[in-house]
């Protein structure tokens, strides 16, 4: 026993630190809240006057919701301390309660301060990224007539369908610098006059032309590059579906076989003429379309070779000796509801089930070997109901003569719920029925 309350005394004295520790955690908790909020509230009347109401009205509305929810915090700090007496569970409640909205205030102003430092920091290197779009604009002024000439260059090699996606690039390009820097102009005169929202907003818009028009300058050198492999990759693909066209011939022509074959031949014979403009990239698709179509065909037709369809006939034999199946073992389990177990209605219901859904993939050749192996399917598990039910038929016979209690009046009842005299004769003459049938 004294181990026992020994024990029980140093867990109260645990708690009681672990409370007081909590406690501690709160009021300070509390008062650096109180001071983040201030400090936080300097910055924000800093930044307004630097940046205007927009671009700070995010880190205000967190510090307004940061007020709203630490009076609740302040409240239970004031019940701690008021004269009506606390429970222990009351006091660790609001302290844990305490601890958490100040922590949350205090990642939520992080993550506000945070995002307003780097507009902050955008906003007086202002001067710095105008001068590097205005660099960045001019360099790439410069690329300019070299992305033309590339231009006609490709035009006489390729078709119109390829050229399409750079065919105006350069002169997107070029209206996008002009766009820059005119977004740089505004962006300086919006900063003089202190508004930074609109200068802020001009700025990124020159940013962003900027970018684009490197995008599609690159593009332009970039296709040449794309244009050949494609070239290169399409030789490949024409000798091999050249190779595909004699193979597909030696296997049986089925329909799918035919169709595929032929519109393979016929995207081989719109290939462009040597030394006339073409398009790799449409001819290279259209090729390697044809060429998986008639892949599939001919795999389908040698899998058919192998392994012949079934006729409508045989499926439909297959499912009159799974009919019979299944009325020879739904008579037996009806006739016998309680002599039956679980595991020959099971198999019983799964036949059944399974049943209703061949005749709906009989017609198509492409399910018909499923509806052959449903039928089947169907027969085997009919079958094992019937084999589950005749089991539980003979388990359920009577093996002592003399059973019956007290005689043959004796009022015992058996499985179906009727006198047990007459549930076991009828037991015994369909059992012997049954053995006769199955024998």
């Amino acid at each position: 026993m004294a181990g026992f309350w020994g024990r029980r005394k140093r867990d109260q004295e645990e708690l009681a630190a672990q409370d007081a520790d909590l406690a501690r955690r709160a009021e300070q908790a509390l008062v650096g809240a109180d001071e983040r909020i201030r400090t936080t509230t300097d910055e924000l009347a800093f930044a307004q006057a630097e940046l205007g109401e927009s671009l700070t009205a995010d880190l205000k509305a967190a510090l307004d919701a940061v007020r709203t929810h630490l009076r609740e915090a302040f409240q239970l700090h004031q019940l701690n301390h008021d004269e009506i007496p606390d429970t222990v569970e009351e006091l660790r409640t609001r302290n844990a309660r305490i601890v958490q909205l100040c922590e949350w205030a205090e990642n939520l102003l992080d993550e506000k301060t945070g995002e307003l430092a780097e507009t902050v920091a955008k906003v007086r290197r202002a001067p710095e990224i105008i001068a590097q779009v205005r660099r960045d604009a001019e360099s790439l002024a410069g690329r300019i007539p070299h992305a033309r000439t590339t231009i006609e260059r490709l035009s006489s090699r390729y078709a119109d369908s390829a050229m399409h996606r750079i065919a105006s690039s350069a002169d997107e390009a070029e209206q996008l610098i002009a766009f820059a820097t005119h977004s740089a102009d505004v962006s300086e005169r919006r900063r003089a006059a202190r508004r930074n929202e609109e200068a802020n907003l001009a700025l990124e818009t020159a940013t962003e032309a900027v970018r684009r028009a490197e995008a599609l300058i690159d593009a332009v050198e970039d296709f040449e590059i794309q244009a050949l492999r494609a070239e290169s990759t399409l030789a490949d693909v024409v000798a091999d579906s050249r190779g595909d066209v004699v193979a597909a011939r030696a296997v049986p022509q089925t329909p799918e076989v035919t169709a595929a074959l032929a519109e393979l031949e016929s995207a081989l014979a719109e290939l462009a003429p040597p030394g006339t403009p073409n398009d790799p990239f449409a001819e290279l698709t259209r090729l390697r379309t044809a060429n998986s179509a008639l892949d599939q065909a001919v795999a389908k037709a040698r899998y058919r070779a192998e392994h012949p369809l079934p006729s409508i006939a045989q499926v439909q034999h297959a499912l009159d000796d799974a009919d019979r199946q299944l009325g020879v073992a739904r008579g037996l389990i009806a006739g016998h509801r309680g002599w039956i177990g679980a595991d020959a209605r099971t198999r019983l219901a799964e036949a059944e089930r399974l049943r209703v859904d061949v005749p709906a993939l009989l017609p198509a050749e492409d399910t018909r070997e499923d509806a052959l192996h449903a039928a089947r399917r169907v027969a085997q598990l009919a079958s094992e109901a019937l084999q589950l039910a005749q089991r539980d038929i003979d388990s359920s016979r009577p093996r002592d003569p003399g059973w019956g209690g007290d005689g043959w009046g004796g009022g015992r009842r058996g499985p179906g719920g009727g006198d047990i005299v007459s549930g076991v004769l009828g037991g015994l003459v369909i059992g012997s029925l049954l053995d006769g049938f199955f024998d």
